[in-house]
């Protein structure tokens, strides 16, 4: 079989595993967050956190829950970090530095969980399981909570409220990401994947010295890393490593796992809005760009430009011969098109075009699908600004479900797409200005240039995928990178909340002839032009210095 047919096969089997489960877990994604009943279990952690979850926040009063969970859970994680040495479990390994440990906290805590460090060798079992795989699950049921919230915007009307934030993080956390977690890890036991807590083993001799390799938890942390596109690693080497992602299969499984929440969402946000066929318009826009970065990235990375590509079968630098070009295509346009920052293949060593499609891939808000939740809340914005675009084109006050899209609506939309452009872009240019940043590059011109744009990319949109080549382990990145991933995150937060309770306090306006149909293809269209466009435009000059200036050199 040839790589092309069996990497074309790999995707036709992942869109179906993926529609398989579209139903029955977009489904019931909406009975669990429209539900007024609490489970057992829920309640003694309502009790425990002193919560009452019956009560109704406004979008000020929710915005504070997402900021004092999460400024609770830097400070928990940050101390974890800076304890290790004397907590039991740490393997001999010493306390993290403290800007090291700031950066993982940050990175973390905003579902980036981008790694300045070597797992395998700096962070022993209490780090991981208590601090790193706890917030892997609890990041990404903020990011559904959020997403949920904007929903309630839409669906409801003179009302500034938006549900209750801890009942939606509780709710996440136990009835969806704990069950689906629990099972995913038992699929990856069953395939080979590490789960103990054994300590460190030397393993054999080379060249005089030994190779050592320390166990873990890692299936179950692995799980929730992918379900919940977190995307940190166990180990260094991250989802390339065997004990993390040992065969084919479990690559492709753990592709389906990136994936799988977020293209479900869009089932959910339409039965909660009260019309299925919106979720299925959103859905084909997310899928359309999906398929599309997919199949050129393939194309790229199987172009046979000279000698070694072609009996490689392709651009095979940096990738695992278990996966080949087909596996490692479809890994990387996942986790970059979501906010998960796992990697199966090291994206600097792809064809230049190639890792221009990683960046791009973030560079869109990553909302094809996107983030567990932030994907959902991230491409809405975009059709509030396509809605808005449409209205200007025929003269008609814009409305998107039932809601006006006034100058309060479209100003804390454009806002929300302003941010990260403006925190990587920032960032990318003092650490190109300053003398000392560039430093930390492996290579020099468009290449190195690229190293730290991916790197500011990667933090600004919480991603937390690597380019590989620079060293990000200064305290010039970890102090930038973990400020642009707290920014990235929780700024956007406050527009999405801001603009749900603007929506909530609404009167909902009567559908006429003139109403533009957001369930149907053209506005389906619309929204990929509007998306593509915004992004070009603001991204393309870094794009043109870095890897586009690579690809045409190449």
């Amino acid at each position: 079989m040839s790589p092309v047919l069996a990497g074309a096969l790999q995707l036709l089997a992942l869109i179906a595993a993926l529609a398989l489960a579209y139903i029955p877990l977009g489904s019931y994604l909406a009975r669990v967050y429209s539900s007024d009943r609490h489970l057992r279990i829920e309640k003694w952690i309502y009790r425990g956190i002193g919560a009452d979850p019956d009560v109704e926040m406004r979008w000020p009063a929710y915005l504070r829950g997402v900021l004092a969970f999460s400024t609770a859970g830097v400070l928990f994680l940050y101390l974890l970090q800076r304890l290790q040495g004397v907590l039991p479990g740490s393997l001999g390994f010493s306390s993290i530095e403290p800007a090291q440990a700031f950066n993982t906290a940050a990175s973390f805590v905003t579902n980036t969980n981008w790694q300045s460090y070597y797992g395998e060798q700096a962070m022993g079992h209490v780090v991981q399981t208590a601090g790193l795989a706890v917030q892997n699950f609890v990041s990404a049921a903020v990011g559904i909570a959020v997403a949920v919230a904007l929903v309630r915007g839409f669906v409801r009307a003179r009302t500034g409220e938006l549900g209750n934030f801890w009942a939606d993080l509780v709710r996440g956390t136990v009835r969806v990401l704990l069950p689906l977690a629990a099972v995913a890890a038992v699929v990856l036991v069953a395939c080979g994947a590490l789960q103990n807590f054994s300590g460190i083993h030397a393993v054999g001799q080379f060249m005089g010295g030994s190779q050592q390799w320390n166990g873990g938890a890692v299936a179950s942390q692995e799980a929730i890393k992918e379900l919940g596109t977190n995307g940190g690693g166990y180990f260094n080497a991250n989802s390339a490593h065997p004990f993390e992602n040992p065969t084919p299969f479990t690559n492709l499984f753990e592709i389906f796992l990136i994936l799988l929440i977020p293209f479900a969402l869009t089932r959910t946000f339409g039965i909660m809005v009260g019309s299925v066929r919106q979720g299925y318009a959103i859905l084909a826009t997310m899928a359309a760009i999906w398929i599309g970065f997919t199949a050129l990235m393939m194309w790229t990375e199987f172009a046979h430009h000279g000698p070694a590509l072609q009996a490689a079968g392709g651009a095979m630098e940096g990738k695992e011969v278990r996966f080949g070009v087909g596996g490692s295509s479809i890994f990387a346009v996942a986790t970059t098109l979501t906010s998960t920052g796992a990697v199966d293949s090291f994206h600097s060593s792809f064809t230049g075009l190639g890792g221009g499609i990683t960046m791009l891939s973030m560079m869109l808000g990553e909302i094809a699908p996107g983030g567990t939740g932030s994907g959902l809340y991230g491409i809405l914005i975009m059709a509030v600004i396509a809605v808005f675009i449409a209205g200007l084109m025929v003269g008609r006050t814009p409305e998107y479900l039932g809601k006006k899209i006034g100058s309060r609506e479209i100003k804390l939309a454009a806002v929300y797409i302003l941010i990260t452009p403006a925190l990587l872009l920032v960032f990318t240019a003092l650490s190109m200005a300053l003398p000392t940043p560039p430093h930390s590059m492996l290579n020099s011109g468009a290449h190195g240039f690229s190293e730290i744009l991916y790197a500011f990319t990667s933090a600004a949109n919480n991603n937390g995928s690597a380019f590989a080549g620079l060293n990000a382990n200064t305290d010039w990145f970890n102090t930038m990178t973990g400020l642009a991933m707290l920014l990235g995150r929780f700024l956007p937060m406050v527009f999405v909340l801001a603009l749900a309770g603007s929506l909530a306090q609404q009167k909902p306006v009567p559908v006429t002839a003139g109403t533009l149909r957001t369930e149907k293809p053209l506005f389906t269209s619309l929204l990929v032009g509007a998306i593509l466009i915004i992004t070009g435009l603001t991204y393309f000059p870094a794009l043109a210095l870095g890897p586009l200036a690579e690809g045409l050199a190449s």
